[in-house]
């Protein structure tokens, strides 16, 4: 299993290996934002009647792995060359700090990692729009 995760992008061996240690059944998450949500990596909710305000990360969970993550994601944003011909992470990069940044790939790399492990597959990249 921690040789499927290390094949995402930012993910290496020791993350890897920590995600297939800390997360025996993925099957306890019914989908990839709640095994981030149980990582804390997703927006804290303040919604009523109907209108979402979302703040900050919630910060609550495995530290360990978030902070893991956050490395990772980091390391997506300075080295992955893939990654700097993405139009969503342009765009992101656009309008948000690096910091935020990073935590939303972070996020999504948590989510891709949930879905290798909950279907027992090996990472696909997905080519970037022309």
């Amino acid at each position: 299993m921690s040789q499927r995760l290390a094949s995402i992008p930012g993910v290496g061996p020791i993350i890897a290996s920590a995600i297939a240690a800390t997360v025996a059944d993925p099957s306890v998450f019914r989908s990839g934002r709640e095994f981030a949500a149980w990582l804390g990596l997703v927006p804290r909710q303040n919604s009523t009647g109907g209108k979402a305000r979302l703040g900050g990360i919630s910060k609550r969970g495995d530290g360990y792995l978030r902070h893991l993550l956050v490395t990772g994601a980091h390391a997506v944003l300075l080295r992955y060359k893939p990654a700097r011909l993405d139009p969503w992470l342009i765009g992101l990069l656009r309008r948000r700090p690096r910091m935020v940044v990073a935590v939303a790939v972070a996020n999504k790399m948590a989510r891709i990692a949930w879905a290798i492990m909950s279907r027992n597959d090996s990472y696909r990249s997905v080519p970037a729009a022309a």
